[in-house]
C-alpha cells in the first residue's frame, strides 16, 4: 500500500472512533438525565404526600 492510502485509512479509523465515542457519550448523558428527572419527580411527589 502506498503511504497516502495508509494515511487515509488511519484518518478514517480515527474519525469512526470519534463518532462512536460521541454516540456513546450522548447515550450515557441521556440515561443520566432520565435518572435525574425520575429522582426529582419522586422527591417532589413524596414531599407533596407528606403535607
Amino acid at each position: 500500500m502506498s503511504k497516502a492510502a495508509i494515511a487515509i485509512a488511519c484518518v478514517c479509523l480515527f474519525t469512526l472512533s470519534g463518532c462512536c465515542n460521541t454516540a456513546y457519550g450522548l447515550k450515557k448523558d441521556g440515561q443520566e438525565a432520565s435518572h435525574a428527572m425520575d429522582n426529582a419527580t419522586h422527591r417532589v411527589l413524596s414531599a407533596g404526600a407528606k403535607k
